[in-house]
């Protein structure tokens, strides 16, 4: 059996940023992976500059060999009505490819690291945990996504019905007749609302990279809102009419409807695990982020890994991005003030989709950077 002081559970950002931030507590960690990395993973893909701050990324450096599409536009609109395009003048944005981006932040760590090992058992014993009869740990960290095995550990929530949000979505690299075809542009992501307010659909370009999908707070409509958007795209010439392969499906919590537990003895949740995707967007690389840099904080400075003692991190996530317990609102991407016919006006408002719908809600351009504490 081999022993750790804590073992984390998925090695996307928000594992391997918690494993960096603890490089130096003199603590062992051992990170656990299903997959090998590089490896796919579905996702629109940008990071604001507040997240490459948080990391301290380069841009210059990070985007020499990998996909770094500068944004400085978007286009928004609701499907069925012309859209509205805004111009932020800087960069605002940047366009990332998950294989590339994650798989950068996994190789700046230096632990030890078991990939392409799926977790098949978690057993508590003695005070620890041990997985798949080989790893100990007092503390085991769920940072495996929606499906993570740890969060499975903590239930469902407390009531059980949490609004899970399904998408799918493609990301293929064009050939140059595609590329020549497709209108949408590197440095302007689209983004269009479902008229029923229940998810919005992006078209994104990075570089010769194309990604296009669909989120919705109701699976058994995605398909078909999908298909519908996607012809739509075509008809518009946004998009190449030849589109490659399947697309992939995913699912994730978002922060306001999420009722799964953040802690618990020698157990705690980061990222998406946790459920800590941003309510309005959907986004979760910044939540994933931040998220870890809490853990780690907590981590290094708890007395045990008792509940109560990791309770702290639960109330610094609070702090951060607010209480669910006060956010029970009706509706997924849209606050529930805003309403039809309203939401289709207010979707050709420049003052609105650029202030409220990118600024506020997919940038989070007012809430400063979170630094490292540990």
């Amino acid at each position: 059996m081999d022993y750790y002081d804590l073992i984390i559970v998925g090695a996307g950002p928000a594992g391997s940023t918690l494993a960096g931030a603890l490089a130096n507590s003199g603590k062992r960690i051992l990170i656990i992976d299903k997959q090998d990395f590089p490896r796919d993973k579905t996702c629109a893909g940008w990071v604001t500059p507040a997240v490459m701050d948080t990391l301290k990324i380069d841009p210059q450096e990070y985007g020499t060999g990998r996909t770094l599409q500068p944004i400085r536009r978007f286009r928004i609109g609701m499907m069925g009505q012309p859209p509205v395009e805004n111009d932020h003048g800087d960069v605002v944005s940047y366009g990332i490819r998950r294989c590339e981006f994650d798989d950068y932040l996994l190789r700046r760590v230096s632990c030890p690291k078991q990939l392409a090992t799926p977790v098949k058992a978690i057993v508590r014993k003695d005070g620890n945990w041990v997985i798949n009869d080989t790893w100990e740990a007092p503390l085991v960290i769920g940072a495996g996504g929606h499906f993570c095995p740890v969060a499975r550990l903590l239930g469902e929530g407390p009531g059980g019905h949490e609004t899970v949000v399904a998408a799918k979505e493609v990301e293929f690299e064009m050939t140059p007749e595609q590329a020549s075809a497709c209108q949408a542009r590197g440095d302007t992501p689209e983004l269009w609302f479902c008229r029923d307010l229940k998810g919005y659909a992006w078209v994104f370009r990075k570089g010769n990279y194309l990604n296009i999908g669909l989120g919705r707070e109701d699976n058994h409509k995605l398909t078909d809102h999908l298909h519908a958007f996607v012809e739509e795209m075509k008809s518009a010439g946004r998009i190449p009419a030849d589109l490659p392969g399947r697309f992939k499906g995913h699912a994730y919590l978002l922060y306001a409807h999420a009722e799964r537990p953040l802690v618990d003895d020698g157990i705690l949740l980061i990222g998406d695990s946790a459920g800590l995707a941003y309510t309005q967007s959907g986004e979760g690389i910044r939540p994933a982020v931040e998220s870890a840099l809490m853990a780690a904080d907590v981590i290094h400075h708890a007395p045990d890994y008792s509940a109560s003692s990791l309770q702290v991190y639960g109330d610094a996530i609070a702090e951060r991005f607010g209480n669910r317990a006060a956010d029970l609102e009706e509706g997924w991407q849209v606050p529930d003030w805003v309403k039809k016919p309203l939401a289709s006006t207010l979707m050709r408002s420049h003052w609105f989709t650029r202030k409220v719908v990118t600024e506020k809600w997919f940038l989070h351009r007012e809430v400063p950077p979170l630094k490292a504490a540990v």
